[in-house]
């Protein structure tokens, strides 16, 4: 590996861009003596495994024992045995069935497959079957499946919702019955929106086995996580104190060469400083240099369009080069793939036929696709986790490896490629769901109705809310309330079916088809709120590869009519924010020293701002307080000997959101060529957030160091974007889930006012859990200003590509002074 990197960093197109290089080093494997049923150990000898890793050993061990258990150890550590010894033993003993949830259909099929063949050796008299229960089966197919009735069930979590707690006692008596072991896989995977709507399916799961006197255990498989027993706690509304937590790897790995590679900036020319080639041309060139010298490579990009554009180029530059059966291996890898295509280039990966693939996050999962020689990750993933989770791809028994991580221009790229430490030592981010959120709570306690009746005693399940949820309910007529001898029960008293009439995916009640104008045809669905933002007249909107102009929106009729285009432009709203605080639930203070006491702030300049939060399934969002580019950091605000702390308040609050009109955008230089207004509806959402205020003393010295009006306006804009930017680092999200508004006075404070908000209705915890740590998103923030070379602010550092103030005003020099006020 040393003299493979040697050599790319004498490749014609090597500028500098090798930024870190560290090395991570391998180990040996540590077993450990696991007592197994005869049956089971010669069908695991079968297939070459002799010994349990410890970690494996330790997880059979403890479910053995009754305990409820998280595994969260690295990609291909062997997991899944963990749960498979204990759960086939238990099917052997005693014919007790296994439930077997995984986010994604792909995993359960890889799963299936290898659990089918253990099962399969051993022997048809074991009684051991399994079947895959998905909506990819039709109605038949199903009804054979429960006729068969399979003692290890594999499904997602939407077709337990919808397809099986609710005829848990008409259909599927005989499995709740026999219940001994439920497996979370992917557990990290179920966090915001959709963790919290399962959370609440989990939660429902657990009263049905209550009902059949079932008492499972709970084993979470998951990804390193800085949470790993709280969350699994969350999310499957079980105690902290039942989990035992194994989290130590026990597997061999060989040595992983970590390259951190930034792109070049341009010689000038685009928008302003900070902007730098492509990462996606970067890792081209590095993907095509080591097939080509025989390593066998995955490049992980975020987009199905860019991983079938770079696969195909990738061939091309191959073949360029007469490596012409090089080329012939190069594959695009997402899961948009049919199910026979995906398993042949998996297949391929496994046997070297296949020797190089782009490919989005479908393979980041656990699907089997053996060690590779490289691992290019194109542009960085969102989240630590992420990253290492695709690293984790890299690595053939104990032969070294190479990940390169190879950096976009974004906050997230730039600030790890500048704190490389942050990535590798500091802890790993937290999974974040929210089963207490008011808007989702009502409809999970109506189906929980639907499936056996409710008690007082469900309030273990729910939490403090339920009372006043099931009382609301029963208000509106939705509940019957009966007594019978056994106390109060509420059963569902509307027709149809609960479960279908809400999704596990969103919390928008209404959405927006996008409709191809030629055909009819409907390529997508928004919720009401993203459409607003994102398929409003003459917005270009992205779809698998093409381009297409909204020529008509209709928010009657809920269709948006699109037609093809090619522009040289995007468009991106604008728009204007109010916050009002309903109540404040909790406030901390932070010590702070330098700045002098005075009377408030003067809010006669000044625009708010907002931006952010633009998520995906319904988030609003804004991070706002927009203030002029500008003025070079000076240590201003140095304060005055008098200090006065600043109170973080985590809160109740309604965000209004007007869209005013859009930009048009040069998508080349970002520049914008244009202006247009809209006359679109106000949006409302109530969501939590955390806020503080400015300091009079801090704010006055910023005004002072200012040299513009809207200067100090800048400050607290730029310092808002910098910090949403930064959300990620401690936080299993998207940038997009928070979003944010900064305004030099705000009526409920009477100070200048930075709020960072959920962007979903309810929140989903983020912003509760950031409230806690707000210093260390103020340091971190902090660093990563003070450390961008550019000088009025970038894309690399508080520049936001969803401002609804098209990032104006910004002042990154004064944001530094007042994050510096507030922290050191």
């Amino acid at each position: 590996m040393d003299e493979t990197i040697r050599w790319l960093q004498g490749r014609p197109y090597y500028e500098g861009q090798l930024r870190e290089r560290r090395r991570v080093p391998g180990r040996e494997a540590a077993f450990a003596d696991v007592g197994l049923d005869d049956r089971l150990a010669s069908a695991l000898e079968s297939r070459g495994i002799e010994d349990l890793y410890a970690h494996q050993a330790d997880a059979v061990e403890a479910v053995r024992d009754g305990e409820n258990v998280v595994l969260a150890t690295r990609t291909a550590s062997g997991k899944s045995l963990a749960y498979t010894v204990p759960a086939f033993e238990r099917a052997l003993d005693e014919r007790a069935t296994i439930l077997y949830i995984a986010p994604q259909v792909a995993l359960i099929n890889d799963q299936e497959e290898t659990l089918s063949d253990l099962a399969q050796d051993l022997g048809f008299a074991s009684g051991v079957s399994v079947a895959q229960y998905t909506g990819r089966q039709d109605r038949g197919e199903k009804e054979a499946i429960r006729d068969r009735q399979p003692t290890v069930l594999l499904t997602t979590p939407d077709m337990l919702h919808y397809g099986i707690m609710p005829h848990s006692h008409r259909l599927w008596d005989w499995f709740f019955e026999r219940l001994e072991t439920v497996v979370i896989d992917e557990v990290h995977e179920y966090r915001g929106v959709f963790g919290s709507h399962v959370s609440l399916v989990l939660r429902r799961l657990a009263r049905i086995c209550e009902r059949f006197d079932a008492d499972p255990e709970w084993v979470c498989c998951s990804a390193t996580i800085g949470n790993p027993v709280d969350h699994a706690a969350t999310v499957t509304g079980q105690s902290p104190d039942s989990f035992a937590l194994v989290d130590e790897d026990a597997s061999a790995t060989g040595p992983t060469h970590w390259l951190f590679w930034n792109p070049p900036e341009y010689d000038g020319g685009g928008f302003g400083s900070g902007r730098r080639r492509s990462n996606h041309v970067e890792t081209k060139r590095l993907f095509v240099d080591l097939v080509a010298r025989g390593f066998q490579t995955v490049a992980f990009t975020q987009s199905r369009q860019t991983a079938e554009r770079y696969a195909t180029d990738s061939a091309s530059d191959l073949r360029s080069r007469d490596e012409h059966e090089a080329a012939r291996s190069v594959e695009a890898y997402q899961a948009a793939l049919p199910d026979e295509r995906r398993t042949e280039i998996e297949d391929g990966l496994q046997s070297g036929d296949v020797r190089g693939v782009w490919s989005t996050n479908a393979l980041e999962l656990g699907v089997d696709i053996g060690g590779l020689d490289a691992v290019l990750l194109d542009g960085y993933p969102g989240t630590r986790m992420a990253a290492f989770q695709q690293a984790g791809r890299a690595g053939r028994g104990t032969d070294p490896s190479l990940v390169a991580l190879v950096a976009g221009e974004d906050q997230l790229d730039q600030y790890l490629m500048a704190h490389p430490t942050d990535f590798f030592d500091e802890p790993p981010e937290e999974a974040i769901s929210n089963p207490e959120n008011e808007h989702l709570m009502p409809d999970h306690v109506r189906s929980a109705a639907r499936e056996t009746w409710l008690r007082p005693e469900d309030e273990r399940h729910f939490g403090d809310r339920f009372p006043d949820i099931v009382a609301a309910l029963t208000d509106e007529g939705v509940l019957d309330r009966r007594t019978t001898d056994g106390g109060v029960r509420w059963t569902d008293a509307g027709g149809g079916s609960p479960q279908h009439e809400m999704s596990l995916r969103t919390i928008a009640d209404q959405e927006i088809r996008l409709r191809d104008r030629r055909d009819g045809d409907v390529i997508a669905t928004l919720p009401f709120d993203d459409a607003l933002r994102d398929a409003h007249p003459s917005a270009i909107y992205h779809h698998q590869g093409q381009d297409y102009e909204v020529v008509a929106l209709d928010l009657g009729s809920g269709v948006a009519d699109m037609a093809p285009v090619r522009p040289d432009y995007y468009t991106q709203v604008l728009h204007d924010k109010d916050i009002v605080v309903e109540a404040d639930r909790r406030e901390r203070t932070l010590a702070m020293g330098g700045a002098e006491s005075a009377d408030g702030a003067d809010g006669a300049d000044g625009a708010e701002g907002a931006d952010g939060a633009d998520g995906a399934d319904g988030a609003e969002g804004a991070d706002g307080a927009e203030s002029a580019d500008g003025a070079e950091s000076a240590d201003g605000a140095d304060g005055a000997e008098d200090s006065e702390d600043v109170t973080v308040r985590f809160a109740d609050i309604t965000m209004k959101k007007q869209i005013t009109g859009f930009e048009r955008r040069d998508r080349q230089s970002g520049e914008p060529i244009g202006r247009e207004s809209l006359d679109l509806p106000e949006t409302t959402l109530e969501t939590e957030a955390l806020y503080f205020t400015v300091p009079p003393a801090v704010e006055t010295d910023l005004r002072a160091a200012g040299d513009a009006p809207d200067a100090f306006p800048g400050a607290i804009h730029a310092a808002e974007h910098g910090m949403i930017s930064l959300f990620p680092l401690s936080f299993l999200c998207d940038r997009r889930d928070v979003g944010g508004l900064s305004t030099p006075m705000h009526p409920h404070t009477e100070r200048a006012t930075i709020f960072i908000y959920d962007g979903y209705p309810g929140g989903v915890g983020l912003t509760s859990r950031a409230y806690e740590t707000v210093t260390d998103l103020a340091e971190r923030t902090l660093g990563m200003i003070r450390d961008c070379p550019c000088a009025d602010g970038c894309p690399a550092c508080v520049q936001s590509p969803h401002c609804g103030n098209a990032n104006d005003p910004l002042e990154k020099g004064l944001a530094a002074d007042l994050l510096a006020a507030l922290v050191e």
